[in-house]
C-alpha cells in the first residue's frame, strides 16, 4: 500500500506540462522548420564584402554577352525576357531578388542555356533606362542572422501554442472539448501571427512583418507556419492522452488502496469478537469458583490486551518488541484457563526489537495452538516464539485431542490474507506430523 501511494505521488508530479517541458518542445519544433536554413549555415556562399562597382558591372564568368528586353512574368512564378524575338529565362529567385515586374525594361548579362536550352538571365544592370544599384541585393542579412530570426521567432510561435493546449490540464480534466476549445484558441491566434511573421524583403533586402513585405500570401511562409501550428496541435492532442492515462493511473491507485483498507479493517474486525468472547469464558470461570484475586490480575492482562488492540487495531505495522509485550498479556490469559499445562516461551532476540510486522499477528496463531491441541497436566504443552534470520517463528508440537474440535480455519487464513496486503510478502507454514510451525518475514525500520 505504501508503494502505491508512492506511485501516486509520482503521477502528481509530472500530471502536467510545466512551462520548461513546453519550451523544450516548442525549441525541437522550431528547429525543424527552420531546417532548412541550417542547411544553408552550412553552404553559405553569400559575399562577405560588398563588391566594388567594377566587380559588380564586369560579367561573371560563362556570360557570354548584354541583352536588354521586356520582362514577362508566367503565372506559375517564373519569366522571361523578350529582346530582339528571343526569350531568355529568368528565374523566380531572380525576379525576386531584383524586384522585377511585368512589362520592366531590362538590360542584363546573360548566362548560356544547358544542352542548347533557353539563355539565363544572370545580372540586371540597368531597370527601366536606370543603373541598377546591385549593391541593396548584397545588404540582406547574413544566413546565420536570418536563421537567428527565424528560429526565435518559430520558437515563440511554438510555445504560444502548445501552452494554449495545455495550460490548465492539470487541473481540469482533459477530455474532448477541452481539447476543441484549446485548438480554437489556437486557430485564433494563428492568423495575427501570421501577420507578424519576419520575413526578407527581396527588393529592400531588408527584414520586415510579413505584412508589410508586399508579399502577403508567400507559400513557404504559409507551409513553415501551417506545419507548426499542426504539429503543435499534434503535441497537444497526445498531451490529453497522457493527462487522461495518469488520471485514470491515479483512479486505479485510490480504489485499490480504499479496497485494501476496506479489507483490511474487515480482517481485523474479525479478530475482535473472537477474542473478547474467549477472554469472557475465562473470566467467568474465575468469578464461578470466586477466585477474586486472580480474577483482578486476570482483569488487568485483559485491559491491557484490549488497550493494545484498540490502539493499533487500525495501524498496519507495529514494532515487534510491542508485539511480544501482547503475547505475554495475552499468554496469561492462557495460564490462568490452563493452569501449570500450558507455556509460551517467548524469546525475541535485541536486534529484531524494532523489526516491524502487522500488528496484531501472534493472536491466532497462539489462539490456534491451544485450539487444535491436548493440554494435560501429565503431557505439559509448549508453545514457542522466536525469531531467526529475519522472521519470527512461532512452533508447538502436534499432540491431536482425542475429540478434536472442527477448525473453520478463518484465524490462519485472515493472518495470511492481511500479511500480503501489508508487507506484499507471504508467510510460510510447515506442518509435519509432529511439528507445526509458522514463519512470519520481518521488516526493518528503514522499510516503513
Amino acid at each position: 500500500m505504501k508503494r502505491s501511494s508512492g506511485r501516486a505521488a509520482m503521477f502528481r508530479r509530472t500530471g502536467y506540462a510545466p512551462w520548461a517541458v513546453n519550451l523544450l518542445v516548442a525549441l525541437a519544433i522550431s528547429l525543424v522548420v527552420n531546417f532548412s536554413y541550417m542547411l544553408l549555415l552550412l553552404v553559405d556562399d553569400r559575399p562577405n564584402d560588398l563588391p566594388s562597382r567594377e566587380r559588380m558591372m564586369s560579367p561573371s564568368p560563362g556570360c557570354r554577352t548584354l541583352r536588354a528586353g521586356v520582362v514577362a512574368i508566367h503565372p506559375d512564378g517564373y519569366g522571361y525576357l523578350l529582346a530582339d524575338g528571343d526569350s531568355i529565362y529568368v528565374s523566380p529567385h531572380r525576379i525576386k531578388r531584383y524586384g522585377l515586374k511585368r512589362g520592366d525594361r531590362v538590360r542584363a548579362h546573360v548566362r548560356p542555356g544547358r544542352d542548347g536550352g533557353h539563355d539565363n538571365l544572370h545580372h540586371v544592370l540597368a531597370l527601366n533606362g536606370e543603373a541598377f544599384d546591385r549593391a541593396r541585393i548584397f545588404q540582406q542579412p547574413s544566413h546565420a542572422v536570418d536563421f537567428g530570426i527565424q528560429l526565435l521567432y518559430y520558437l515563440l510561435l511554438s510555445f504560444v501554442f502548445v501552452t494554449l493546449l495545455t495550460a490548465g490540464g492539470e487541473r481540469k480534466e482533459y477530455r474532448a472539448s477541452f481539447y476543441a476549445r484549446r485548438v480554437g484558441w489556437c486557430l485564433a491566434v494563428a492568423l495575427p501571427l501570421y501577420l507578424v511573421v519576419p520575413v526578407v524583403h527581396w527588393p529592400s533586402g531588408k527584414i520586415m512583418l510579413n505584412f508589410m513585405s508586399g508579399r502577403l500570401f508567400d507559400y513557404i511562409v504559409v507551409l513553415r507556419h501551417t506545419f507548426t501550428l499542426i504539429v503543435s496541435l499534434l503535441y497537444g492532442y497526445l498531451f490529453g492522452l497522457l493527462r487522461r492515462s495518469q488520471r485514470m493511473a491515479l483512479e486505479n491507485e485510490r480504489l485499490q488502496n480504499e479496497n485494501l483498507t476496506s479489507r483490511y479493517n474487515m480482517l481485523v474486525s474479525q479478530i475482535n469478537p473472537h477474542f473478547f468472547f474467549n477472554s469472557l469464558n475465562s473470566l467467568s470461570m474465575l468469578v464461578r469458583e470466586a477466585q477474586n484475586d486472580r480474577a483482578l490480575v486476570y482483569i488487568d492482562q485483559l485491559s491491557y490486551a484490549f488497550r493494545y488492540i484498540i490502539q493499533n487495531g487500525q495501524n498496519m505495522l507495529v514494532r515487534l518488541d510491542e508485539e511480544a509485550r501482547f503475547a505475554e498479556a495475552y499468554s496469561y490469559l492462557f495460564k490462568i484457563r490452563y493452569t501449570d499445562k500450558l507455556f509460551f516461551d517467548i524469546r525475541i532476540d535485541a536486534e529484531y526489537r524494532d523489526w516491524l510486522l502487522p500488528a496484531l499477528s501472534l493472536q491466532p496463531l497462539m489462539g490456534n495452538a491451544v485450539k487444535h491441541n491436548a493440554i494435560t497436566r501429565s503431557q505439559p504443552f509448549h508453545v514457542r516464539i522466536s525469531t531467526e534470520k529475519g522472521c519470527l517463528i512461532v512452533s508447538n508440537p502436534k499432540i491431536p485431542k482425542l475429540d478434536p474440535e472442527p477448525g473453520t480455519g478463518i484465524g490462519l487464513e485472515n493472518l495470511r490474507n492481511r500479511w500480503e496486503l501489508i508487507t506484499g510478502c507471504r508467510i510460510e507454514v510447515v506442518s509435519t506430523d509432529e511439528l507445526f510451525e509458522v514463519r512470519l518475514p520481518l521488516q526493518k525500520p528503514d522499510a516503513k
